[in-house]
């Protein structure tokens, strides 16, 4: 049976003594009961974790003292979504829950013409990316970026090499490639999902100018946020 697995960026491991912040104290101490000497585990979400046993079981701060430590490696198909926000939050929020999940490592909120403004709480969505990596047992929490404009994104990335890029929009066009054909999840992948209402036809073209292949996610339109998991998922099939 895994040991329970809790969040603390940071991790000072000069000292073999960690403390825990309240949340985390009080879930090991009150709601897991766990006593003295018990063994937990600790991530950082970079990689890092760390078999740790209880040698303080205060509810406010509960300290553990590292017994070994890991070093999970960065997945090699690195997948960033890169994916504007939606008018009904939860299901932004539902989103990246899944994305982090399914072990992708970065997220973008990409502005496009047809974005309707949002009001994006950080400590909530953060909240919701550790949860999400704890209950899949995962040691890289996802990089969840600033919102960006589209136009500048595009001009932020075009530089980075060895980058597999691909736009999914619903204009017909006989260019489009099956997403499941293209995928190559040997090298860092981007994706870029848009808004209700799609890309406008100048963020196409202009994505299309710098080198994005245009790709079909099936023969249905979906909702943003359900396009962004497909993508997603199908980019992570090795």
């Amino acid at each position: 049976m895994k040991l329970p697995l809790f969040y603390k960026p940071g991790i000072d491991e000069t000292g073999k003594e960690v403390v825990l912040d309240e949340a985390a104290s009080k879930h090991i101490v009150q709601v897991l009961r766990m006593e003295l000497s018990e063994k937990l585990q600790l991530t950082d979400g970079v990689g890092n974790l760390f078999t740790v046993a209880i040698t303080g079981d205060n509810r406010k701060k509960c300290t553990v003292t590292i017994l070994e430590k890991s070093e999970i490696q960065h997945p090699k198909s690195a997948i960033t979504i890169a994916i504007s926000p939606v008018k009904n939050t939860s299901r932004f929020e539902w989103l990246l829950e899944k994305a982090t999940e399914i072990g992708v490592t970065a997220i973008v909120p990409l502005l496009c013409g047809r974005t309707e403004k949002q009001h994006l709480k950080w400590e909530r969505l953060q909240g919701i990316l550790v949860s999400a990596m704890l209950q899949s047992q995962q040691a890289w929490l996802p990089l969840l970026h600033e919102p960006v404009k589209f136009a500048s994104y595009i001009k932020e990335i075009e530089s980075v090499p060895a980058l597999h890029k691909m736009i999914a929009h619903c204009e017909d066009e006989n260019g489009k490639h099956s997403i499941t054909k293209v995928a190559r999840p040997g090298i860092p992948q981007l994706i870029l999902i848009g808004p209700e209402g799609d890309f406008t036809k100048q963020e196409i073209e202009l994505a299309l100018q710098n080198h994005f292949l245009p790709v079909s996610l099936g023969s249905t339109r979906l909702r943003t946020e359900t396009a962004g998991i497909v993508a997603a998922t199908l980019l992570s099939i090795p």
